[in-house]
């Protein structure tokens, strides 16, 4: 069993608390290199977060950056994916798999020179804003629901030209729909899940994964307790969820993006990284073995492969 998990936020916390390794289990966060390799994570996404919205810098992105390189992908048993090749070494070679993932475009600044050195420093995935309003585009608790602005359509284009995977996990609804006309390649929601089951702004609703599906995109279902049912979720929930997407003919497009180390309360069972087995066990009684070893790895692998610059 192998398992590829597209969102967590372990830098923002290595960040704010400078003594956590990533190379011992702690108290203090959810993801560790012990507690992945227990799982049987094969990739981890690993989310650049600035806490200290709107105000970031490019000087606090490219801090975030080195420690990704200096504390996670100088392990010896990692291996940081830039390319479709890379992914294919990773698991040649048994490494963990980690790809250097932006969430939210406020700290560059504006500037496609500030976007083309974090693609220089490994950035492949690229969540266009955070919640709220940025100079590119809106997010999904911005109450006018704005979409792009001029700047962050010419963003759109670069990154289309880098290969540079758009996220629209926390774009807004009016946001979503006009990338889908700005862009031509696939785009992903990294973590999260049905807003008919759970209505919260941050789900995506079945127009919106329908897109998704047609454009050969991916979702990333994730662990945040109040965007899976509004009390007491639990492991099932998160495979109602799944369910839905399928349903919806997006069996080959959806995985799971856990959000780990993003909250600071759990789904019981899924604490940490550690426990993925727990719903390996629960997909593997539910759906074939092939279809569960999609969902947990091969959906976003064959998407990363096929979206990942040469």
């Amino acid at each position: 069993m192998k398992i590829f998990d597209a969102h967590c936020d372990l830098l923002d916390k290595m960040n704010l608390h400078t003594e956590l390794s990533f190379k011992q289990d702690s108290i203090y966060a959810d993801v560790s290199f012990p507690r992945l390799n227990k799982a049987g994570v094969a990739v981890q996404c690993f989310a650049v977060f600035v806490s200290n919205r709107p105000h970031v810098s490019f000087t606090q992105l490219l801090e975030s950056f080195d420690a990704f390189h200096s504390r996670i992908a100088s392990h010896e048993s990692v291996k940081h994916i830039r390319t479709h090749t890379d992914l294919a070494e990773a698991e040649a070679a048994g490494n963990l798999g980690a790809i250097l993932t932006l969430e939210g475009a406020e700290g560059l600044e504006g500037s496609l020179v500030n976007l083309r050195t974090a693609f220089a420093m490994g950035v492949r995935i690229l969540g266009l804003t955070w919640n709220y309003a940025n100079w590119a585009a809106d997010g999904v608790l911005e109450p006018r629901n704005g979409g792009f602005t001029l700047k962050g359509k010419k963003l759109v284009e670069e990154c289309g030209r880098l290969g540079i995977i758009l996220d629209v996990s926390h774009l807004s609804d009016k946001g979503f729909w006009e990338l889908a006309e700005l862009s031509s390649k696939p785009f992903c929601a990294s973590h999260s899940n049905v807003r008919r089951l759970c209505p919260h702004p941050r789900n995506a609703s079945d127009e919106m994964i329908g897109e998704l599906i047609a454009r050969k995109g991916m979702m990333g279902l994730t662990f945040v307790p109040w965007f899976i049912k509004a009390s007491e979720p639990s492991i099932k929930d998160i495979l109602t969820h799944l369910d839905s997407v399928a349903a919806l003919g997006g069996k080959g497009n959806v995985g799971f993006g856990s959000d780990f180390d993003g909250v600071d309360y759990h789904i019981p069972g899924l604490e940490h990284a550690g426990h993925y087995d727990r719903l390996a066990n629960e997909l593997y009684r539910r759906y074939s073995a092939e279809e569960a070893d999609g969902f947990l790895y091969g959906n976003w692998r064959r998407f990363m492969a096929n979206n990942l610059p040469e």
